[in-house]
């Protein structure tokens, strides 16, 4: 049984099927074979023809549509993306942290307000270091347990014969899963090898202490023991007073017997905000100015600097072009859906449709208002961005960067929260783009509309296949019945003569 494709379009003439059918039932009386098969493919076809490219060409209108829609969505979201900081007012709420040295940086949260601060480092916040006394790298220091400790985090270490050497308590003790915060090193010296413990945090609340609990009280690992503490004092002497101390910043001591030495003493950073003093463990500093965050490094020990928080110009006018860039991009987009060529009579896939129509209006109707009225009035131009004859929006850069640094209550109004540029086009776009909207609806009916046509289409393949059966029965019992009465003829033809001949029968006097 011959089917028919109903997924490409027909190019078969009805009349022309129905005149080579009858062509073949002529053909057969006259003794030639009747191509059963392609004469029925050639009237089906005929019959369903219509059906199939009209199916056809609604589903690739359809599928044109739907694809339309879909980059008009797209293109739609980018805008709203861009739109999103400027509409809520964090772009233009936004600060910069500025120093005028080295060493000192800052950055800013929602909290930060406009200001300048004098800030005076003392010193930075540095780690705790500890180097232990003399030891073999491989040599067996005993059985039992060290503790480990940052402040009021510790780590108990089983020693035993697998990880009792230096290499092995030092490799324990970084792997260990409750590790308080503590990097074990080996540094081989030409007296011997020794451990190296560091606190990975900085500041005096992180100084290091280690406790032995050995099975031996002679045993090696006893000399790992090693606790700190603090002081505000350090020698300093002198040919007067060998014992004379000097007054510094608190920072971490260590007490051993068994010579251990601190390389490198924990101490918190010392500093003054506009007279303050600030302390803080880190070099991070979050809580000396609402809203800013500082960063110290050694580069700004020593120094007084000023720390400006001041409006983010360049991430205003980032954000600004970001917008008129993806503003451009929609207005390119949509002239290319709504397009029309007289030349090639060729159109955009939305050219005169209603919902573009009603989205470019309101985008378009937005951007060219001003926001405020009289005297107040500003709009788009007002900060160096002015429309094009084509739609798209062109930006004076230097304009631009002027009104962000010296009118910034110009900026303030065009893009408030409320019914500013931004906030307006933001809440158009959601409304198109929700669900429910009208790019929703419009893809729920396209895709319904391509469900009823593959089912049309799933159907009309049924009856193809229907009528197909059906004339290849009709015709190959006719086909049959021909060669049947052209058997007769013959037959007849012998017995009784032809036009040119005498049959058998013709001589028969009887």
């Amino acid at each position: 049984m011959t089917t028919v494709a109903t997924t490409s379009s027909s190019t078969v003439d009805p009349t022309s099927a129905v005149q080579q059918a009858a062509q073949s039932i002529i053909s057969g009386s006259t003794n030639s074979t009747m191509d059963v098969n392609s004469l029925v493919t050639a009237i089906v076809n005929a019959k369903v023809a219509g059906q199939t490219d009209a199916l056809n060409n609604k589903k690739t209108a359809d599928n044109t549509q739907l694809t339309a829609v879909g980059t008009l969505k797209s293109v739609l979201s980018l805008l709203q993306s861009s739109l999103t900081n400027l509409s809520n007012g964090k772009t233009l709420g936004s600060f910069t942290a500025t120093a005028d040295g080295k060493g000192l940086t800052g950055s800013t949260d929602t909290d930060a307000v406009a200001g300048s601060y004098a800030v005076k480092v003392t010193n930075i916040a540095s780690a705790q270091s500890i180097t232990s006394g003399i030891f073999s790298t491989t040599d067996a220091l005993g059985t039992g347990s060290i503790t480990v400790g940052i402040g009021n985090n510790k780590s108990t270490i089983k020693l035993d014969g697998t990880n009792n050497t230096l290499a092995g308590i030092a490799s324990a003790i970084n792997s260990a899963s409750d590790n308080p915060g503590i990097s074990a090193t080996i540094v081989n010296g030409a007296d011997g090898a020794h451990l190296v413990l560091r606190s990975t945090s900085t500041g005096l609340g992180n100084n290091i202490n280690v406790t032995v609990q050995a099975d031996d009280k002679d045993s090696a690992i006893n000399n790992l023991a090693v606790s700190s503490g603090t002081t505000t004092t350090d020698p300093a002497p002198t040919a007067d007073d060998p014992n004379a101390t000097v007054t510094v910043p608190e920072h971490t001591t260590i007490s051993s017997t068994s010579g251990w030495t601190q390389s490198s003493a924990g101490v918190d950073s010392h500093l003054t905000v506009a007279g303050t003093a600030v302390t803080s463990s880190s070099n991070t500093i979050k809580e000396a100015i609402s809203g800013v965050t500082m960063n110290l490094t050694a580069d700004s020990v020593g120094t007084t600097q000023t720390l400006t928080i001041g409006a983010d110009v360049t991430g205003q006018k980032t954000a600004i072009d970001a917008f008129v860039t993806a503003y451009n991009n929609f207005i390119t987009t949509a002239a290319s859906l709504t397009s029309y060529d007289s030349t090639a009579s060729s159109q955009g896939a939305l050219l005169g449709d209603s919902m573009m129509n009603t989205i470019k209006n309101t985008i378009s109707s937005t951007i060219s208002k001003g926001i405020g009225s009289g005297a107040n009035k500003v709009n788009l131009a007002s900060i160096g961005i002015t429309l094009q004859p084509d739609g798209t929006l062109s930006t004076d850069e230097d304009a631009l960067t002027d009104a962000l640094t010296n009118k910034s209550s110009t900026v303030a109004s065009l893009f408030n929260t409320t019914d500013g540029v931004a906030a307006q086009l933001n809440n158009s776009l959601t409304a198109f783009l929700q669900t429910g909207g009208i790019i929703d609806t419009r893809t729920t009916a396209l895709n319904d509309d391509l469900t009823s046509i593959g089912d049309q289409q799933t159907q009309l393949t049924a009856y193809t296949a229907q009528l197909t059966t059906a004339y290849n029965a009709q015709f190959t019992a006719l086909n049959s019945l021909m060669s049947s009465m052209q058997t007769q003829s013959s037959y007849l033809t012998a017995l009784f003569g032809g036009t040119n001949s005498a049959g058998a029968m013709a001589t028969n006097k009887t």
